[in-house]
């Protein structure tokens, strides 16, 4: 009768773990592609003017020229990106790197070229989730890839909106996978190369510098001297490439403060849901309370948030906040996370630190975007699939960041695709971590003091004292918190001062 056909399983066994990534990444594509036509913000005017302002000028004049509002800000990696980009930019439309005429350009072929540059960059991701996943089991790899390469967030910010995040927290996931193996010199030397990409990645620097000092070059006097000039030669190699030539044109310090504009505010002009959010209510409330009481207290005349140099404005009643005083915030909410990279650095643990440090920049940062959840959420889908317990900050987490980056598409045209992707993204993980932690009757049968633990940890036990077959689940107070925490913060965003979104 001929060869038997293959089973289904023997079929899914018989492709490879690249095969199946690129499918997933194929299935993004797809969906990024129908996205072209959607809401751009001036985030794509920005990145349009920085491919003319690479290409149209010398290096010398790169952070100096004012042609546009939207200067260059970011490190010199990332303007030589721009100019990369230039080159295929001038074949494809002229145009579009014209410093005068391609101003607020907005054609089919500027709009499709940026959509695709964005698309292609986000093989860095591709690369990265890869090289952290390739020695775990098919079923975490396939539940990490979704919840990474499927991301909502990168899907609204990415590729609607208009950035590069996917690009450089791709280039992040390259370094913690190289960490991971132990491959220390080359993971520092790559998160070097991220900062003189986006300087904003510097909140984890400490972080990365403790656990570099405790586990490459701890370790005896000349060993660990040896180590500390090699790796200090590789950080300083790489930032003289990027800084080198501003150096030699006597134009650091322009570019430190194109990289540092603490003119713009306290919180950005689409405030991220944080810790300087309640201290800014409170300055509010304060105000209101003591004019009522008789007092003479003056309102500030401009918003807190800005987008811009020199749109901040004081506060009413409470301390002005300084940049210095957000600095040492975030360095004692990161003190615990150090000492423990200090005291016990382990590789394993080092995505799951980074992902703190970032959540902590996140709620005491200057000047901090809702767009850098990103930052921390992703990190954090490499360690989800570990514990029911991870599983469920994820889920948390996840959902609490895409719902916080729904006012960066403010049309109406844009309502259903966000909400669309929100719930294929969270019925997508329910299905996932339900499917990793399921515990069934068979495997439930178990001594009654192995049972107990088992049903702290996913939650329920039956009169027998064996663990109730259940799958992955959410405490009562993240349901309320999902519901009714993120209808109120939907209401005082439709109340917001309407800005125009900033590139950082």
């Amino acid at each position: 009768m001929g060869k038997e056909k293959l089973s289904f399983k023997e079929v899914h066994h018989s492709h490879s773990p690249k095969t199946t990534l690129w499918w997933f990444f194929l299935v993004a594509t797809c969906i990024k592609v129908l996205l072209f036509p959607s809401y751009r913000s001036t985030d794509f005017e920005v990145h349009r003017n920085w491919l003319a302002v690479t290409h149209s000028l010398p290096l010398s004049q790169w952070y100096f020229d004012e042609t546009s509002p939207w200067t260059l800000d970011y490190p010199p990696f990332f303007a030589y990106f721009e100019r990369f980009l230039s080159i295929f930019a001038q074949l494809i439309d002229p145009q579009i790197v014209h410093l005068q005429e391609g101003l607020n350009y907005s054609s089919n072929t500027v709009v499709y070229f940026q959509r695709v540059t964005a698309i292609l960059s986000d093989l860095s991701l591709l690369y990265g989730v890869y090289r952290l996943t390739r020695n775990l089991d098919s079923k975490k790899q396939k539940l990490i890839w979704s919840l990474i390469i499927w991301s909502p967030v990168l899907f609204i910010v990415d590729h609607v909106h208009f950035q590069y995040n996917g690009f450089l927290i791709g280039i992040l996931l390259i370094s913690l996978s190289y960490l991971e193996e132990g491959r220390d010199l080359l993971g520092g030397c790559i998160f070097a190369v991220l900062l003189c990409f986006k300087h904003l990645f510097a909140v984890a620097a400490p972080v990365y510098f403790i656990y570099l000092l405790r586990h490459y070059v701890w370790g005896g006097m000349i060993r660990g001297f040896s180590r500390l000039l090699i790796m200090g030669g590789v950080v300083t190699a790489v930032f003289a490439s990027a800084f080198g030539p501003f150096f030699y044109l006597g134009q650091i310090e322009q570019v430190i403060r194109r990289l540092f504009p603490f003119g713009r505010g306290l919180c950005h002009a689409y405030w991220a849901p944080n810790f300087w959010v309640f201290y800014i209510m409170s300055d509010k409330g304060l105000a209101f309370i003591l004019r009522k009481l008789g007092f003479n207290i003056q309102m500030p005349a401009a918003s807190f948030t800005a987008g811009l140099v020199g749109d901040s404005s004081p506060f009413s009643v409470l301390p002005q906040i300084k940049p210095y005083v957000t600095f040492v915030m975030v360095l004692l909410a990161l003190s615990p996370c150090l000492f423990k990279a200090w005291k016990n650095p382990q590789p394993q643990m080092i995505s799951r630190w980074i992902a703190y440090a970032y959540t902590c920049g996140f709620l005491f940062g200057w000047h901090v975007h809702e767009k850098a959840s990103l930052h921390f959420v992703i990190p954090l889908a490499i360690v989800a699939p570990q514990t029911p317990e991870d599983a469920r900050h994820y889920f948390l987490l996840s959902i609490v960041s895409c719902y916080s980056n729904f006012p960066l598409l403010f049309e109406a045209q844009e309502y259903p695709i966000k909400v669309l992707l929100l719930l294929l993204h969270s019925i997508l993980m329910w299905s996932g971590f339900s499917a990793q932690f399921y515990v069934g009757a068979e495997t439930a049968r178990a001594p009654i003091t192995n049972s107990k633990k088992k049903a702290d940890e996913f939650g329920s036990e039956d009169s027998l004292g064996e663990t109730v077959k259940k799958g992955f689940v959410i405490g009562w107070s993240e349901r309320i918190y999902l519901i009714v925490g993120q209808r109120s913060r939907n209401k005082l965003k439709l109340h917001q001062e309407p800005q125009m979104p900033y590139v950082q």
